[in-house]
């Protein structure tokens, strides 16, 4: 039964409070951070590498769960041979990419989608060490899955690890996320089977659409 599907899901109750975090692509990991600095008047914490994956990160905290991951190259690990996550090598400049939703037990969260023909992906491990040396851990479904052009978000479960948004930059929230894409009916079935509450009118082309407000004031992006 749906009804039952949607145990796992997000609470309804509104989709900034289902948001991870924000995905913000950079080809270039400092650079981005200078470009973010300039949108939004905050310097983004350093996050950490993302072992085997070639790329790490930044961070800014966009409310008291959720955050902006800046994520480029990592210089001191080799390019993967399948290339990084999220098509890094090839942008030339920041991008939106995607959004991250919350979520918990997700074996069993995933294993109801695919019943209902939403296939997520393999839930899997992740990690990362902080600076301060505070080891994160994480399982989240498969970020290289690609549903509703990228408007159906992958999920993730931090466990006992200590949310990233605790020792982020602060400065920064998030006051709305929409989306707009040329079949915005059957994104938004799928969106609402999964529990999730992201708004979604017909555009022409897909793109998600954050509004922040910062010390430089009100700040739009879109992917």
């Amino acid at each position: 039964m749906l009804a039952a599907f949607l145990i796992a899901a997000p609470a309804p109750s509104g989709v900034l409070a289902q948001v991870d975090h924000l995905v913000y692509t950079v080809p270039d990991l400092q650079s981005g951070i200078e470009a973010a600095e300039k949108l939004f008047g905050v310097h983004a914490t350093p996050g950490g590498q993302h072992p085997g994956q070639g790329t790490r990160n930044a961070l800014i905290a966009l409310g008291p769960q959720s955050y902006l991951e800046i994520i480029g190259p990592d210089p001191e690990q080799v390019r993967p041979p399948g290339g990084r996550r999220f098509g890094i090598d090839d942008l030339n400049a920041p991008h939106l990419f995607t959004w991250v939703a919350k979520g918990k037990s997700l074996e069993t969260f995933a294993a109801g989608a695919k019943a209902h023909g939403i296939d997520l992906g393999a839930v899997i491990p992740g990690s990362r060490m902080r600076p301060d040396g505070v080891l994160l851990k994480w399982t989240y479904t498969d970020p290289n899955t690609v549903l509703g052009d990228r408007l159906i978000p992958y999920f993730i479960d931090w466990g006992s690890s200590p949310h990233p948004s605790e020792t982020a930059a602060k400065g920064v929230t998030l006051t709305g996320l929409r989306a707009e894409h040329p079949d915005a009916r059957r994104v938004q079935t799928m969106l609402k089977q999964l529990g999730l509450a992201l708004a979604v009118t017909r555009g022409q082309k897909p793109s998600l659409i954050a509004t922040f407000d910062s010390p430089k004031g009100k700040v739009e992006l879109r992917s």
